[in-house]
């Protein structure tokens, strides 16, 4: 069982199981972690600057404090029992394979409005890309938090963001989607839209609401509910997934949606998680040349 303990630089969780940083930053679901040449990685959650430095089973949080320890132990979502998981979806033999290469994939909990941004501007476009926007909006607009002598920046929450023009977000790099993020953060400063109550509502449910909003199709709508709702029946489609269910399991003809039913269908209430391994193994291990 995993235990928090302090250390000389900030705090440590120590004899963790199923987590693997590389493999949980790496696999789509978070623009805001960088990874350094040591291993370690450096980024800002929910206004905390951070770096995190795993050494076999401990992870290391330089700059974490003792009286957070219930939020990271919420954001690394360490109390699911991931081994239980990893055993069900094994029974498939292509996700048996898959999760030998990101077993230690962690679904992190991240804040929604930080999440429904930082997805409508994943709308075709590339990770290195989304990364670049989302800190140039942190820049931009959040509150600047110092830490190892270095100034990083929290994402703005819809308060900060509201007089937010479509040209300054597209100097931002946020290109063709700026007048859907003023759009919708317009929407959720007013109350017009209430994350909360749509966290609340059924996947399903959820799913059509999301939608409404400019800028987030099925996809994005899928990773919003996925990442930052903790829906794990969602089952987001991207190019990689596509490719990957296509492969193994799909006709090449078939529809985005049709792909996205079927995972549901086929993995249940752990199709999330069942998409987390896909898109790795898809992404990391297969390589586009595979398919």
């Amino acid at each position: 069982m995993y235990k928090f303990q302090e250390y000389s630089e900030g705090i440590v969780i120590r004899d963790t199981e199923d987590f693997d940083i590389k493999q949980t930053f790496d696999c789509g679901q978070c623009f805001r972690w960088n990874e350094d040449n040591d291993g370690s990685y450096v980024g800002v959650a929910y206004g905390r600057a951070v770096r995190i430095i795993q050494d076999r089973n401990d992870i290391y949080i330089k700059g974490g404090k003792i009286e957070d320890k219930y939020f990271w132990e919420d954001y690394f979502d360490l109390k699911r029992d991931y081994k239980n998981i990893k055993k069900e979806l094994s029974k498939d033999k292509i996700l048996k394979e898959a999760i030998q290469y990101g077993e230690g994939i962690r679904i992190l909990n991240q804040d929604m409005f930080e999440i429904v941004v930082s997805f409508i501007i994943s709308a075709n476009n590339r990770i290195p890309m989304i990364k670049r926007a989302v800190e140039n909006i942190s820049r931009r607009y959040g509150e600047e938090i110092e830490f190892e002598g270095r100034k990083f920046y929290a994402f703005p929450n819809a308060e900060r963001l509201k007089d937010a023009k479509v040209e300054e977000l597209e100097a931002c790099g946020t290109g063709f989607r700026a007048p859907y993020i003023v759009d919708t953060v317009s929407k959720i400063y007013k109350g017009e839209v209430d994350l909360n109550h749509i966290k609340s509502l059924n996947t399903d449910d959820a799913h059509k609401e999301l939608i409404k909003l400019k800028g987030i199709g099925p996809k994005v709508a899928d990773c919003i509910l996925l990442f930052s709702m903790q829906k794990y029946d969602a089952f987001p489609v991207d190019v990689w997934v596509k490719r990957v269910m296509q492969h193994f399991y799909l006709a090449p003809d078939v529809s985005l949606n049709k792909i996205r039913q079927f995972g549901r269908d086929k993995f249940k209430e752990l199709a999330g998680f069942a998409q987390q391994y896909l898109f790795y193994y898809a992404r990391e291990f297969k390589g586009k040349d595979a398919f």
